[in-house]
């Protein structure tokens, strides 16, 4: 981890600095005694990952110096002050702050705030990678808007799920449409899958095209898991996770592939119970209310 220190103090740099190096929490590639020059250039230039920077200080304060780079830096702020103001802190964490800091400065405050971030990032990056690489291995699908109220809401919920361009998101909002069209029948998958089949112009086989689209689906659907799974991983109380992780998947899989993703392991389809009855379901649910 790369980390900048910003303090007008010379001794506070000095003993962020002790510490970072004693418990190999990264490294200080920058050490400034003001904002003046900070920006996301010098930011980028360095390659850091955490800000640590005090909010009072001459010239540019540290809130100030935050509300500059804030929609470009995409590393962590811890910020230092001696004041406690809850007006001041709450101000601090409006303008992107992660972490607020009071002085004087506690060793194992500081060691475990590093940690924590470092954690976060480590986790972040590595479920970047993850989707990354999943994304690389779907083909954008056809997801040209249907005339229908589940159509409306149903791209971009498949968008939340991290599944807009998977190979059954066509599939998905057929079934909704057709789904729409008969006023929520429920019948059994196999039928769902034919009926939907046999509707499209350009299928000459609908029960070889249902074998097909139940293929693509579990896919998909493994898919969306994978994305809800490493949003919990990085952050527990994540909004998307909490909406859609009991609404769409067995919880007990999708714990066992967050715990998966936290050791850095790559989960596998053969490892998740895939219910496309609850998901294709719970779906039309949504798009219908």
């Amino acid at each position: 981890m790369n980390i900048m220190l910003i303090d007008d103090d010379e001794a506070i740099r000095m003993m962020l600095q002790d510490i970072i190096e004693d418990y190999d929490l990264g490294e200080v590639a920058v050490s400034l005694d003001s904002a003046a020059t900070l920006d996301n250039g010098l930011l980028a230039l360095h390659h850091i990952d955490i800000l640590i920077i005090d909010m009072l200080m001459p010239g540019i304060d540290g809130i100030e110096a935050v509300t500059k780079i804030k929609n470009g830096f995409t590393g962590k702020v811890i910020m230092l002050s001696q004041v406690e103001s809850k007006d001041l802190v709450g101000k601090a964490y409006g303008e992107g702050v992660d972490y607020y800091i009071t002085k004087p400065l506690n060793r194992n405050e500081i060691v475990s705030v590093l940690k924590n971030i470092s954690e976060h990032l480590r986790l972040e990056a590595f479920a970047q990678n993850l989707q990354h690489s999943l994304a690389n291995l779907t083909p954008q699908a056809n997801t040209a808007p249907l005339a229908s109220k589940p159509a409306a809401k149903g791209p971009a919920i498949l968008q939340e799920l991290g599944i807009a361009t998977a190979p059954g998101a066509q599939d998905l909002l057929d079934i909704l449409k057709w789904l729409n069209q008969h006023h929520g029948q429920v019948p059994s998958l196999k039928m769902l899958f034919t009926s939907v089949a046999g509707m499209r112009p350009d299928t000459t086989d609908a029960a070889r095209e249902a074998k097909a689209m139940e293929q693509r689906l579990r896919r998909t659907i493994y898919q969306a898991h994978l994305h809800i799974a490493t949003l919990g991983a990085v952050d527990y109380t994540d909004p998307r996770f909490e909406q859609y992780a009991p609404l769409y998947f067995d919880y007990a899989d999708l714990r066992n592939t967050m715990r998966l993703i936290e050791d850095e392991q790559k989960p596998s389809l053969s490892q998740v119970h895939i219910n496309m009855k609850k998901f294709i379901f719970a779906l039309h649910d949504a798009v219908t209310r």
